[in-house]
């Protein structure tokens, strides 16, 4: 379970890698549960696979947290009226930035400590 958060002068504390995951697969734009799942799992090669009760424990932090809510919006092609469709909030998109920097902070100290060496070229997502 995920610890109470604090507050203090040095910012919130960092996301867990599932959060991370959850809020990078709506940065393009909303989705339902299961393409979040298909999502997160593709990006990073398998090496995260969220269960469904994981996700959905998430999503809810997320929703009462107002990072995330509900999207009407609806592909074309989705029949299914009960899919929920989850989109950021521009909270949701503050709280991602600010843990995207605090990674790359890291990653640049890893690379002064010569830890890391010089940075490699992003890897292209696949076609989506």
């Amino acid at each position: 379970m995920r610890r109470a958060r604090t507050t203090d002068q040095t910012g919130p504390p960092p996301l867990t890698p599932v959060e991370f995951h959850v809020l990078l697969s709506l940065a393009d734009g909303a989705r339902h549960g299961y393409a979040i799942l298909q999502d997160v799992g593709d990006r990073t090669g398998g090496q995260i696979r969220l269960r469904t009760g994981t996700l959905y424990t998430v999503i809810k932090r997320m929703l009462d947290g107002g990072w995330i809510d509900e999207s009407d919006a609806r592909r074309r092609d989705d029949e299914d009226e009960r899919r929920r469709y989850y989109r950021l909030t521009p909270l949701g998109r503050q709280v991602l930035t600010t843990e995207a920097r605090r990674l790359q902070d890291l990653v640049a100290i890893a690379r002064r400590k010569r830890i890391l060496g010089p940075a490699r070229k992003p890897v292209p997502e696949s076609g989506r």
